[in-house]
Protein backbone atom coordinates (compact mmCIF):
# COMPACT_ATOMS: atom_id res chain seq x y z
CA UNK A 1 0.00 0.00 0.00
CA UNK A 2 1.31 3.44 -0.94
CA UNK A 3 2.36 5.55 2.06
CA UNK A 4 1.12 9.14 2.18
CA UNK A 5 3.72 11.56 3.50
CA UNK A 6 2.73 14.91 4.96
CA UNK A 7 6.26 16.26 4.97
CA UNK A 8 10.00 16.19 5.51
CA UNK A 9 11.56 16.77 8.93
CA UNK A 10 15.17 17.33 9.84
CA UNK A 11 17.55 17.79 12.75
CA UNK A 12 20.66 19.61 11.60
CA UNK A 13 23.51 20.16 14.04
CA UNK A 14 27.14 21.07 13.75
CA UNK A 15 28.20 17.46 13.15
CA UNK A 16 25.26 15.54 11.69
CA UNK A 17 22.14 16.19 9.64
CA UNK A 18 19.27 13.78 10.29
CA UNK A 19 16.35 13.70 7.86
CA UNK A 20 13.13 11.70 7.82
CA UNK A 21 9.62 11.63 6.41
CA UNK A 22 6.40 11.91 8.41
CA UNK A 23 3.37 9.93 7.29
CA UNK A 24 -0.29 10.85 7.64
CA UNK A 25 -0.46 9.19 11.08
CA UNK A 26 2.42 11.32 12.41
CA UNK A 27 4.87 8.43 12.34
CA UNK A 28 8.51 9.18 11.51
CA UNK A 29 9.76 7.04 8.65
CA UNK A 30 13.03 6.42 6.80
CA UNK A 31 15.38 8.36 9.12
CA UNK A 32 18.86 8.80 7.74
CA UNK A 33 21.94 10.50 9.16
CA UNK A 34 24.50 12.43 7.10
CA UNK A 35 27.90 13.80 8.12
CA UNK A 36 27.64 17.57 7.69
CA UNK A 37 31.35 17.87 6.87
CA UNK A 38 30.80 15.92 3.65
CA UNK A 39 28.43 18.52 2.18
CA UNK A 40 28.80 22.12 1.11
CA UNK A 41 25.25 23.17 1.91
CA UNK A 42 22.11 21.93 3.63
CA UNK A 43 20.27 21.91 0.32
CA UNK A 44 22.81 19.36 -0.95
CA UNK A 45 21.97 17.06 1.96
CA UNK A 46 18.23 17.39 1.36
CA UNK A 47 18.66 16.76 -2.38
CA UNK A 48 20.68 13.63 -1.59
CA UNK A 49 18.00 12.39 0.81
CA UNK A 50 15.13 13.06 -1.60
CA UNK A 51 17.04 11.23 -4.31
CA UNK A 52 17.04 8.12 -2.10
CA UNK A 53 13.23 8.16 -2.06
CA UNK A 54 12.84 8.71 -5.81
CA UNK A 55 9.76 6.99 -7.14
CA UNK A 56 7.86 7.56 -3.92
CA UNK A 57 5.59 10.45 -3.07
CA UNK A 58 7.65 13.58 -2.61
CA UNK A 59 6.82 15.66 0.49
CA UNK A 60 5.37 19.11 -0.13
CA UNK A 61 6.19 20.60 3.29
CA UNK A 62 9.30 20.67 5.45
CA UNK A 63 10.20 21.54 9.02
CA UNK A 64 13.89 21.57 9.86
CA UNK A 65 15.31 21.88 13.37
CA UNK A 66 18.62 23.71 13.04
CA UNK A 67 21.53 24.47 15.37
CA UNK A 68 21.49 28.21 15.88
CA UNK A 69 19.16 31.21 16.05
CA UNK A 70 16.53 31.47 13.31
CA UNK A 71 16.04 35.13 12.34
CA UNK A 72 13.36 36.14 9.84
CA UNK A 73 13.16 32.61 8.49
CA UNK A 74 16.89 32.28 7.94
CA UNK A 75 19.67 30.44 9.75
CA UNK A 76 23.41 31.00 9.76
CA UNK A 77 24.68 27.95 11.63
CA UNK A 78 26.65 28.66 14.78
CA UNK A 79 29.14 25.78 14.44
CA UNK A 80 28.92 25.10 10.71
CA UNK A 81 29.70 27.14 7.61
CA UNK A 82 26.17 26.85 6.19
CA UNK A 83 23.36 29.33 5.60
CA UNK A 84 19.82 28.61 4.44
CA UNK A 85 16.40 30.29 4.41
CA UNK A 86 12.82 29.08 4.28
CA UNK A 87 12.44 30.87 0.93
CA UNK A 88 15.44 29.00 -0.50
CA UNK A 89 13.99 25.68 0.60
CA UNK A 90 10.64 26.48 -0.99
CA UNK A 91 12.27 27.66 -4.23
CA UNK A 92 14.74 24.79 -4.50
CA UNK A 93 12.44 21.89 -3.67
CA UNK A 94 9.04 23.37 -4.60
CA UNK A 95 7.69 22.89 -1.11
CA UNK A 96 4.30 24.48 -0.44
CA UNK A 97 5.60 25.52 2.98
CA UNK A 98 8.89 25.31 4.88
CA UNK A 99 9.71 26.17 8.47
CA UNK A 100 13.04 26.51 10.26
CA UNK A 101 13.07 26.16 14.04
CA UNK A 102 15.87 26.01 16.57
CA UNK A 103 16.99 22.42 17.20
CA UNK A 104 16.53 22.66 20.94
CA UNK A 105 13.11 24.23 20.50
CA UNK A 106 12.26 21.02 18.65
CA UNK A 107 13.72 18.96 21.50
CA UNK A 108 11.64 20.96 23.96
CA UNK A 109 8.47 20.32 21.93
CA UNK A 110 9.26 16.61 21.94
CA UNK A 111 9.92 16.32 25.67
CA UNK A 112 6.29 16.45 26.92
CA UNK A 113 5.13 13.78 24.46
CA UNK A 114 7.95 11.24 24.80
CA UNK A 115 7.14 7.84 26.27
CA UNK A 116 8.68 6.64 29.52
CA UNK A 117 10.92 4.28 27.52
CA UNK A 118 12.38 7.32 25.75
CA UNK A 119 13.58 8.81 29.04
CA UNK A 120 15.94 7.84 31.84
CA UNK A 121 15.17 9.41 35.19
CA UNK A 122 18.08 11.23 36.85
CA UNK A 123 17.77 11.36 40.62
CA UNK A 124 14.48 10.79 42.44
CA UNK A 125 11.36 9.91 40.48
CA UNK A 126 9.23 13.03 40.71
CA UNK A 127 6.16 14.38 38.99
CA UNK A 128 6.53 17.83 37.51
CA UNK A 129 4.03 20.58 38.26
CA UNK A 130 1.03 20.31 35.93
CA UNK A 131 1.09 22.92 33.18
CA UNK A 132 4.43 24.40 34.28
CA UNK A 133 7.23 25.19 31.78
CA UNK A 134 9.83 22.58 30.89
CA UNK A 135 13.44 23.11 29.84
CA UNK A 136 15.64 21.03 27.55
CA UNK A 137 19.40 21.50 27.49
CA UNK A 138 22.29 19.55 26.09
CA UNK A 139 25.90 19.41 25.02
CA UNK A 140 27.11 18.34 21.61
CA UNK A 141 29.14 20.34 19.11
CA UNK A 142 27.79 23.31 21.07
CA UNK A 143 25.42 23.75 24.01
CA UNK A 144 21.69 24.14 23.37
CA UNK A 145 18.91 25.45 25.57
CA UNK A 146 15.19 25.85 24.97
CA UNK A 147 11.94 25.77 26.89
CA UNK A 148 8.27 25.06 26.33
CA UNK A 149 5.46 27.07 27.86
CA UNK A 150 2.28 25.02 28.34
CA UNK A 151 -0.93 26.86 27.42
CA UNK A 152 -4.58 26.03 26.78
CA UNK A 153 -3.91 26.54 23.07
CA UNK A 154 -0.97 24.16 23.03
CA UNK A 155 2.73 24.05 23.74
CA UNK A 156 4.76 27.11 22.74
CA UNK A 157 8.50 26.60 22.22
CA UNK A 158 10.84 29.41 23.20
CA UNK A 159 14.28 29.32 21.65
CA UNK A 160 17.32 30.77 23.36
CA UNK A 161 21.07 31.08 23.10
CA UNK A 162 21.52 30.09 26.74
CA UNK A 163 24.67 28.16 25.94
CA UNK A 164 26.43 31.49 25.43
CA UNK A 165 25.55 32.76 28.90
CA UNK A 166 28.54 33.14 31.21
CA UNK A 167 29.96 30.11 33.01
CA UNK A 168 29.84 30.43 36.81
CA UNK A 169 32.51 28.43 38.70
CA UNK A 170 31.22 26.44 41.68
CA UNK A 171 34.46 26.01 43.63
CA UNK A 172 38.17 26.74 43.58
CA UNK A 173 38.95 24.03 41.02
CA UNK A 174 36.41 25.40 38.57
CA UNK A 175 37.60 28.95 39.24
CA UNK A 176 41.10 27.86 38.22
CA UNK A 177 39.74 26.19 35.06
CA UNK A 178 37.76 29.38 34.32
CA UNK A 179 40.92 31.48 34.72
CA UNK A 180 42.79 29.19 32.31
CA UNK A 181 40.03 29.47 29.71
CA UNK A 182 39.79 33.22 30.19
CA UNK A 183 43.44 33.63 29.32
CA UNK A 184 42.75 31.87 26.02
CA UNK A 185 39.27 33.06 25.08
CA UNK A 186 38.51 36.16 27.10
CA UNK A 187 34.90 35.75 28.19
CA UNK A 188 34.09 32.16 29.21
CA UNK A 189 30.63 30.93 28.21
CA UNK A 190 28.89 27.73 29.31
CA UNK A 191 29.57 26.28 25.86
CA UNK A 192 33.32 26.67 26.38
CA UNK A 193 33.05 23.77 28.85
CA UNK A 194 29.76 21.99 28.17
CA UNK A 195 30.33 20.85 24.59
CA UNK A 196 32.52 18.39 22.75
CA UNK A 197 35.43 20.84 22.40
CA UNK A 198 34.63 22.05 25.92
CA UNK A 199 35.10 18.57 27.37
CA UNK A 200 38.68 18.58 26.11
CA UNK A 201 39.17 22.15 27.32
CA UNK A 202 37.98 21.05 30.77
CA UNK A 203 40.44 18.14 30.64
CA UNK A 204 43.32 20.50 29.84
CA UNK A 205 42.21 22.94 32.51
CA UNK A 206 42.09 20.23 35.17
CA UNK A 207 45.53 19.04 34.06
CA UNK A 208 46.85 22.57 34.72
CA UNK A 209 45.21 22.61 38.14
CA UNK A 210 46.62 19.21 39.08
CA UNK A 211 50.05 19.91 37.59
CA UNK A 212 49.99 16.85 35.32
CA UNK A 213 50.33 16.31 31.58
CA UNK A 214 47.23 16.41 29.36
CA UNK A 215 48.22 13.58 27.03
CA UNK A 216 44.86 12.80 25.42
CA UNK A 217 44.45 14.59 22.06
CA UNK A 218 40.71 15.31 21.90
CA UNK A 219 37.32 14.89 23.56
CA UNK A 220 36.75 11.45 22.03
CA UNK A 221 39.91 10.15 23.65
CA UNK A 222 38.97 11.75 26.99
CA UNK A 223 35.51 10.18 26.89
CA UNK A 224 36.88 6.74 25.96
CA UNK A 225 39.60 6.81 28.63
CA UNK A 226 37.25 8.08 31.30
CA UNK A 227 34.66 5.42 30.53
CA UNK A 228 37.26 2.65 30.45
CA UNK A 229 38.70 3.61 33.84
CA UNK A 230 42.32 3.73 34.94
CA UNK A 231 43.00 7.29 33.73
CA UNK A 232 42.32 9.39 36.81
CA UNK A 233 42.41 12.74 35.02
CA UNK A 234 39.97 11.58 32.33
CA UNK A 235 37.65 10.15 34.98
CA UNK A 236 37.77 13.38 36.97
CA UNK A 237 36.98 15.30 33.79
CA UNK A 238 33.84 13.27 33.11
CA UNK A 239 32.70 13.52 36.72
CA UNK A 240 33.28 17.27 36.77
CA UNK A 241 31.53 17.67 33.40
CA UNK A 242 28.40 15.99 34.82
CA UNK A 243 28.53 18.13 37.94
CA UNK A 244 28.84 21.35 35.96
CA UNK A 245 25.97 20.20 33.76
CA UNK A 246 23.91 19.74 36.91
CA UNK A 247 24.72 23.25 38.13
CA UNK A 248 23.79 24.78 34.80
CA UNK A 249 20.59 22.74 34.59
CA UNK A 250 19.57 23.95 38.04
CA UNK A 251 20.32 27.57 37.12
CA UNK A 252 18.17 27.24 34.01
CA UNK A 253 15.36 25.67 36.03
CA UNK A 254 15.39 28.72 38.27
CA UNK A 255 15.63 31.14 35.35
CA UNK A 256 12.74 29.60 33.42
CA UNK A 257 10.56 28.50 36.32
CA UNK A 258 10.78 24.99 34.86
CA UNK A 259 8.80 23.20 37.54
CA UNK A 260 7.39 20.92 34.85
CA UNK A 261 10.76 19.23 34.46
CA UNK A 262 14.28 19.58 33.10
CA UNK A 263 15.40 17.29 30.28
CA UNK A 264 18.99 16.62 29.28
CA UNK A 265 19.70 15.85 25.64
CA UNK A 266 22.53 16.31 23.15
CA UNK A 267 25.14 13.98 21.76
CA UNK A 268 27.36 13.67 24.85
CA UNK A 269 25.05 13.08 27.82
CA UNK A 270 23.60 9.72 26.66
CA UNK A 271 27.15 8.36 26.58
CA UNK A 272 27.55 9.36 30.23
CA UNK A 273 24.17 8.06 31.40
CA UNK A 274 25.52 6.06 34.34
CA UNK A 275 27.66 8.97 35.54
CA UNK A 276 24.74 11.37 35.30
CA UNK A 277 22.70 8.98 37.44
CA UNK A 278 25.47 8.48 40.01
CA UNK A 279 24.64 11.58 42.02
CA UNK A 280 26.92 14.47 41.11
CA UNK A 281 24.56 15.94 38.54
CA UNK A 282 21.53 15.86 40.82
CA UNK A 283 23.46 17.12 43.85
CA UNK A 284 24.63 20.19 41.98
CA UNK A 285 21.19 20.63 40.36
CA UNK A 286 19.56 20.90 43.78
CA UNK A 287 22.30 22.94 45.46
CA UNK A 288 20.83 26.41 44.99
CA UNK A 289 21.17 27.92 48.45
CA UNK A 290 17.92 29.48 49.62
CA UNK A 291 16.12 28.04 46.55
CA UNK A 292 17.26 24.44 47.06
CA UNK A 293 13.76 23.40 48.12
CA UNK A 294 12.49 24.75 44.79
CA UNK A 295 14.89 22.76 42.63
CA UNK A 296 14.60 19.68 44.85
CA UNK A 297 10.99 19.22 43.66
CA UNK A 298 11.82 19.43 39.93
CA UNK A 299 12.20 16.13 38.01
CA UNK A 300 15.26 15.67 35.82
CA UNK A 301 15.48 13.17 32.95
CA UNK A 302 17.85 12.12 30.22
CA UNK A 303 16.32 11.90 26.73
CA UNK A 304 17.39 8.61 25.15
CA UNK A 305 15.10 8.74 22.09
CA UNK A 306 17.48 8.77 19.08
CA UNK A 307 15.38 11.23 17.06
CA UNK A 308 13.78 13.51 19.66
CA UNK A 309 14.27 16.67 17.59
CA UNK A 310 12.50 14.98 14.69
CA UNK A 311 9.57 14.25 17.00
CA UNK A 312 9.38 17.96 17.85
CA UNK A 313 9.71 18.97 14.20
CA UNK A 314 6.88 16.58 13.37
CA UNK A 315 4.64 18.41 15.87
CA UNK A 316 5.32 21.66 14.01
CA UNK A 317 4.73 19.91 10.69
CA UNK A 318 1.29 18.85 11.88
CA UNK A 319 0.52 22.51 12.59
CA UNK A 320 1.57 23.41 9.04
CA UNK A 321 -0.62 20.61 7.71
CA UNK A 322 -3.54 21.86 9.77
CA UNK A 323 -3.09 25.40 8.49
CA UNK A 324 -3.25 24.21 4.87
CA UNK A 325 -0.45 26.54 3.83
Amino acid sequence: MKVAYIGLVGDVGGTNARLALVDSTGRIRNPKTYAASEYGALTDVIADYLETIAGRQRPDKAVLAVAGPVVDGEIEFTNLDWRVSEGELIGTFEFHAAKLINDFAAQALAAPVLDADDLRVIGPKLKGAEGAPVVVLGAGTGFGVSMVVRTERGDIPISSEGGHAAFAPYDGVEAAVWASLRRTHGRVSIERILSGPGLHALYRGLADVRGVAADLPDEKAVLAAGQAGGDLLAEETLDRFCEILGSVAGDLALTCGARGGVYVSGGIAPRMADRLASGGFRRRFEDKGRLSDYTRDIPTSLIVHPYAALVGAARVLEQLEGSRL
